[in-house]
């Protein structure tokens, strides 16, 4: 028999400080406050909260958990329509059989071998950018790494995987940061979001064209032709949505896993020069960076059977849950010192990228991109280092957390930091 719900008040009071200005900047205190309660918190009679590493990674799995059958209509004048109807026809929140039907066509193309194919070109892109880098920050000039580094790699990667003009590529930060807005738990800014989803299914309504016309050995190219197949098995409202999120998703999360990463060598001297003798891992250091301060902090998901029981706790049908991903990767029931940033931790699996059949399609991408930057960002700039004189901005988003702004300096040895 499961076991009584944790008391409403604690996990709504909770819920509310983690939607609060201060609760977006730092959450990890009221994590810690959540564990201190219990893995699975009890919001209303029909919302949950689960914080718990095995209970967020058990929902992730189980076939039970999924997402609303109820899409917007594309004749709705809702608020926040058309993001979510682009999202809701994408692989990143459809339910079975048609996740898995579109995910197993974008699997096809999007292969293993296509990712480690890319390896060339982003330790092109990485030492480009860092060229760019050194001059834009000569003579100890301050440089926006997030600005000049943090976006430009994945962007150009994802870029060239899609088969996207080098010309359109700078258009895309601003409409993925406003598209989304519309994940974040409180609704986000849906005007933006919307004007963001049209702008970008029209961008790639022309590019589908110009690919049918004339195809590449781009990946735009290649499902472009599963589609023109047509067996039925991949709409063309399917396709671009898909291609949306590929875009997106290519390189949203990433830019903030690379802004933070850097933000934490500033914070931890040691673990540079552990970077740079080889006593930690470039591999170790990225995986201790998606559990510390990952690039997802919350996924949502629906009770779709009756029955469910997560930990000890019961879920009625229809129930809504909030899984705090970057609660779970603190899990002290999972992780010794939770608190502690350690690169060399052993049997380090943070949760950043999802788990089960939803995990993230491109994660493999994602930690090559970091996997190639980091350690060469450290053997070009000896003296990198945190600007004291101006600090870093963060996002003000819960759900996707990372930088907007992080100023550097690549010539001052004497400023603390990276050095």
């Amino acid at each position: 028999m499961a076991a009584s719900r944790t008391p409403i008040t604690g996990a709504a009071t909770i819920i509310e400080d983690l939607l609060s200005p201060a609760g977006r900047a730092d959450p990890f205190p009221l994590y810690a406050a959540a564990h201190g309660i219990g893995p699975v918190l009890a919001v209303t009679d029909d919302v949950f909260l689960v914080c718990g590493y095995a209970e967020v990674n058990q929902v992730l799995r189980d076939p039970g958990f999924g997402f609303p059958d109820a899409a917007p209509s594309p004749s709705t004048t809702t608020a926040g329509a058309d993001a979510l109807l682009s999202m809701n026809r994408s692989i990143l929140r459809a339910n079975p059989p048609d996740h898995g039907r579109m995910r197993s066509l974008i699997s096809q193309v999007f292969t293993p071998r296509r990712v480690a194919s890319l390896e060339p070109s982003v330790l092109n892109a990485v030492d480009n950018l860092l060229d760019r880098l050194a001059k834009c920050g000569a003579d100890g000039q301050t440089v926006d790494f997030m600005d000049q580094f943090a976006f430009q790699l994945p962007v150009a990667v994802i870029c060239e995987l899609l088969g996207i003009p080098m010309q359109d590529r700078q258009r895309f930060r601003p409409l993925a940061s406003d598209l989304t807005a519309a994940l974040e738990l409180s609704g986000g800014v849906a005007g933006p979001a919307d004007a963001a989803a049209r702008e970008l299914g029209s961008y790639f309504t022309h590019l589908i064209s110009e690919r049918r016309a004339a195809p590449g050995s781009d990946l735009v190219s290649a499902l472009v032709a599963v589609r023109d197949a047509d067996d039925g098995s991949l709409t063309d409202e399917e396709l671009l949505a898909n291609l949306i999120l590929l875009l997106v998703a290519g390189f949203e999360t990433t830019t903030d896993l690379l802004g933070n990463g850097l933000a934490l060598l500033h914070q931890h001297p040691d673990v540079v020069a552990a970077l740079r003798s080889d006593q930690v891992t470039a591999a170790g250091f990225i995986e201790e960076v998606l559990r510390f301060d990952s690039p997802v902090q919350v996924a949502t998901r629906i009770a779709r059977a009756g029955g469910l029981v997560v930990g000890d706790v019961s879920i009625p049908a229809g129930s809504a849950l909030i899984l705090l991903l970057g609660a779970a990767n603190r899990d002290p029931a999972r992780f010794d010192d939770p608190d502690h940033f350690d690169p060399a931790r052993a049997d380090n699996k943070p949760l950043s990228f999802g788990a089960g059949p939803h995990i993230c399609l491109g994660n493999s991408l994602a930690r090559l991109e970091a996997s190639v930057a980091f350690p060469r960002i450290l053997a070009r700039f000896r003296n990198l280092s945190a600007d004291p004189t101006q600090e870093p901005v963060r996002r003000d988003r819960l759900v996707l957390r990372g930088y907007q702004t992080l100023p550097i300096r690549l010539e001052a040895a004497s400023a603390p930091g990276v050095s």
